[in-house]
């Protein structure tokens, strides 16, 4: 987590970003806006600091710019801010899920997407190819709007929410990317998000790693997945948890014992941890929706919905 110091570092640069070139008085202005108690020869070390750093340049008579190294500085801030908030919103809808795959009742964590209403047929098409292939179900959840439709579909952090409902605490290390033919193959990638995986969702799908459309032809895909570990003492309940999330939300499972052999990812679990690998079906619908170039824009992370607002793919298809 950022610290108070790199957190006004950073909305430092951030204002110098958004009025350069400008001075050190009128940053201390703007700064005391923003609620810093800052002084103006505070102001004017940290900009010595930065200046020392390359990540400030003067302009002569006129204050200071960003350098292109204060540039990239700014975005890794920025990216380290949006993780951060990525986890905390994780372990919020986490906290929340009432879901029961036994009752098959309660709130899931939803992934929503909107497509243009004219290709819904095409939409459903696919999502409905999707739902019977060895990954289905699919449930979806439907709202016309305007020119466009809402989709839901249920989010891989659902199921831990399910094992925390149930006292099993899933910690969540990374976040790959997998060969699938009906079973996990290999991992071909994976990326640690520093405790939470969901933040590179949206970077492997928009970057075309994915294959989902593959699974529907017969072939190898490549899917999103997420790797937490667990403790080993309740490695049977959270495979039967697992296993009826599965089967009532679709997606995909691989368990591992400590040090069994098998498809996981880089740094295995300690001893008194195994490995659980699951891809939900919210991930998968939007990255083969994108790889149709059928999104208008998506959520991975868009809430928490009732259990009795989806229904499958198939049936959806038939009625729209």
């Amino acid at each position: 987590m950022a610290t108070g110091g790199e957190r006004r570092r950073h909305d430092l640069l951030r204002l110098i970003d958004d009025n350069e070139p400008i001075g050190s008085i009128r940053l201390v202005d703007l700064m005391q806006q923003r609620g810093y108690t800052i002084k103006d020869r505070t102001i004017r070390l940290m900009l010595a600091e930065l200046d020392e750093e390359n990540l400030t340049e003067k302009v002569t008579g006129k204050g200071r710019r960003l350098t292109p190294e204060g540039r990239e500085e700014l975005e890794r801030g920025d990216v380290n801010g949006r993780l951060e908030q990525i986890r905390e919103r994780i372990a919020t809808l986490t906290s929340e899920v009432t879901y029961d795959p036994v009752e098959d009742s309660g709130e899931v964590v939803a992934a929503t997407g909107r497509v243009p209403k004219d290709r819904t047929a095409e939409t459903f098409d696919l999502l409905t190819g999707l739902h019977e292939s060895t990954v289905g179900p699919v449930p979806v959840s439907v709202v016309e709007d305007g020119a466009e439709i809402e989709l839901a579909v249920p989010s891989s952090i659902t199921l831990d929410g399910v094992l925390l409902s149930r006292g099993i605490n899933a910690r969540l290390v990374t976040a790959g990317l997998v060969e699938y033919d009906g079973a996990v193959n290999r991992y071909i990638d994976a990326i640690s998000g520093e405790g939470s995986t969901m933040d590179v969702v949206r970077l492997l799908v928009e970057a075309g790693r994915t294959d989902v459309d593959a699974i529907l032809n017969g072939r190898e895909g490549v899917l999103i997945v997420d790797n937490r570990e667990f403790p080993l003492t309740r490695f049977d309940e959270a495979r039967d948890l697992s296993a009826a999330t599965q089967g009532q939300l679709g997606g995909v499972l691989d368990f591992h014992r400590p040090r069994e052999g098998g498809q996981v990812p880089a740094g295995s679990t300690g001893w008194e941890f195994a490995s659980l690998t699951y891809g939900g079906v919210g991930e998968m619908a939007f990255a083969l929706l994108h790889e149709h170039d059928l999104l208008v824009e998506w959520n991975s992370l868009d809430g928490l919905r009732p259990r009795s607002a989806f229904e499958s793919a198939h049936t959806l298809r038939e009625r729209l």
